[in-house]
This record gives C-alpha cells, structure tokens and sequence, in this order.
C-alpha cells in the first residue's frame, strides 16, 4: 500500500501531499527553508501537522482536523530517521548501537546481537563490532548508523542529508551502499546533491517555500526541468518562451527554429547546456545556430573554466577565451548555441 501524505503545517506556510509507492525511493529537493526538513519531521513524528493525513502501509500516522486528533507516536510508526551526523550513542559498541532497535521492539538478546551482527556484515564494518562510536572514522561511523536504521526493519526510511557531514573520498563508497540497501526498500531521501537523486531515487520531489514546484520520475525532472532550481541541479540553462509560426521565441529575445511543430497554447521551455552556449563580440549567426545580444551580468571563475552570464544564459568558457575577447561585466556580446545542443518542450 505504501505511503499516503498530506499535510499543512500553517506556522510554516507548509502545504504538501504525495504518495510513494511499496519498495519505492523518493529525492526531496528544494532551496534552504522549501520545507524538506519539515517534511521528515512530519513523517518521523517529531512534530504534528495543522491538518493532514498520512498513511503507512494502511497504518495511521497521523489524522489531524476539524474533530479529530490521532497522531501515532514516532516509536510506533514503523519510521526509521537517518541523519547527516551519525548520532550513534557514545556509551555503547557499534554491536550494540545497531541491536538497539530490535532490542527496544522486544526482541530477545541473542537474536538482536545476530541481527545486529548480519548488518554490521551487510554494511561492511563487522570488524568494528566492538569498537564505540569516539573510535570510528566519519565513513564507519555512518555505516554503523545505516546498519542501525535498517536493523529496525522499518517499512519507511528517512535519510536527511546522509551524505553531507562525509569526506569528499568516503561519500561515493557509502552512496554505493544505500544504493544496494535501498533496492526495493520504500524511503524518502532529502539532499542538496543531485547526483544522490539521480543514483538513488526513483522520483524527485522538488519543494520551494513549502510547496511542490515539480515532481517526476528523475530522469525526467533532471532532464526537463521546469523551474530554475530544478535547472539548476541538472546543470542545465532554462529559458521561457511560446510557440511561433516558425518555432520557438524565447523571453530573452532569442529565436529558435523547430522542424517539429510546438503547441502553440502552452508555455514551452528551452534547456541547454553551459558547456554548448558560445559568446562571441560579432553579431554574425552561423547557419544552424541562433545568438541573441545582451550585457554581461557576471563573469565567475569555476575550476578549469569560467562561467559567463548573460541573457538569462550561462556559458561556461575557457579562461583564454575569455581573456581573448576582453569579457568583463557589462560588456555587450552575443550569446547562443547550435539548435540541436537545445531541447524544447512544453511547461
């Protein structure tokens, strides 16, 4: 049956419903106070809704509204809440961190031992069975903290930036591991990092000012994005524009030819790549392209390349280019790229 949620929470102008299929992992995304951890607070039980419903597995989270009051305590929700810092409890071994669960369900000494111990095995780290939380790294540390959540066999994992408080070299190994750990498990996953939803989820949900501004399959929403966060994560430049006789016209003045006919009702949607805009001082437009004239808003150093803004576009140039053509702020120049670098589609 999965999960059923809906719910507002009026003091932080919260307002979200979605469902999550049984086995199922979804991406929460959004700008700093969109409402993600909101979200999980809501799910875990750490704090109660306006109004709402939510649902697991047909077992009441919550039922919060006009006459009614039923909200289920975070322990008895089958809801298991994964951190960024590991929270492992210092006083006790990694064996014993991760028997707690099974241990605080009732379940016998012995067996939540063995549980603990398949896990800890299951996660890589059952050497370190003995070891307390003060003596293990970053990396070992949130391994033992997975093995722990997972222990508790719960029907719904929520995982809040599990990756975040890692080293740069540990992440990849432990995104590895929830990828192997949340096949067919049903969970909902907060992250800044979009290679985390494109790895781990099966569908992004995207939040902004505690609302849904998109939500997809991933593929899809990372892809063809719709709002300029989601265009964002996907390292991708977003133009609006409408349908014309002959294409597609930007916002931004752009122009762009399409062999394909476009609904000519609808707002539509232009996505390229930083890596496929060119800047140039001519105005000439060679065939297959389309440029458009604009100051340039910014000019910031990226690594290896320097990224231009202008015209509502990103270009991403090399520092030698840049210096050729003299770009500074403010300058005028044109922007634009081949037409089959750009996509088109409806919003």
């Amino acid at each position: 049956m999965g999960l059923a949620f809906s719910a507002t929470l009026a003091a932080r102008g919260f307002d979200v419903s979605f469902e999550l299929a049984p086995g199922e992992t979804l991406a929460v995304l959004g700008p700093n106070g969109a409402g993600k951890s909101t979200l999980l607070t809501l799910l875990a039980g750490l704090l109660d809704p306006t109004s709402g419903r939510a649902t697991l597995d047909g077992a009441v989270l919550f039922d919060v509204g006009a006459g009614r009051r039923l909200v289920t305590e975070p322990r008895h929700r089958g809801v298991a809440l994964l951190a960024q810092e590991a929270l492992l409890f210092p006083h006790l071994t990694a064996l014993e961190n991760v028997a707690f669960g099974p241990r605080s369900r009732g379940e016998h000494r012995a067996a939540a031992r063995a549980r603990a111990l398949d896990w800890l095995g299951r996660v890589g780290v059952e050497d370190l069975a003995r070891r307390r939380p003060a003596e293990l790294s970053g990396g070992q540390a949130q391994r033992v903290a997975i093995a722990r959540a997972l222990a508790a066999d719960p029907s719904l994992l929520l995982l809040d930036e599990p990756l975040a408080a890692l080293d740069v070299a540990v992440a990849p190994a432990v995104r590895t591991l929830l990828r192997e750990v949340l096949t067919g498990r049903s969970a909902v996953i907060v992250t800044h990092d979009p290679l985390d939803a494109f790895l781990l989820a099966d569908r992004v949900l995207i939040l902004d000012g505690g609302r849904i501004v998109e939500s997809g399959a991933t593929a899809e929403v990372l892809t063809r994005p719709v709002t300029a966060f989601g265009a964002r994560l996907a390292g991708l430049n977003l133009v609006h524009g409408r349908a014309t006789a002959s294409g597609f016209a930007a916002d931004n003045g752009l122009e762009v030819p399409s062999a394909a006919p476009l609904p000519a009702d609808r707002r539509l949607a232009l996505t390229v790549r930083p890596g496929s805009v060119t800047v140039s001082r001519s105005p000439d437009t060679p065939p297959g392209t389309s440029r458009v004239g604009a100051e340039v808003d910014d000019v910031e150093h990226r690594g290896d390349v320097v990224r231009v803004h202008a015209a509502g576009l990103v270009a991403d140039v090399a520092p030698a280019d840049v210096v050729a053509l003299g770009i500074t702020p403010g300058m005028r120049l044109f922007v634009g790229f081949r037409h089959e670098d750009a996509s088109i589609y409806p919003l």
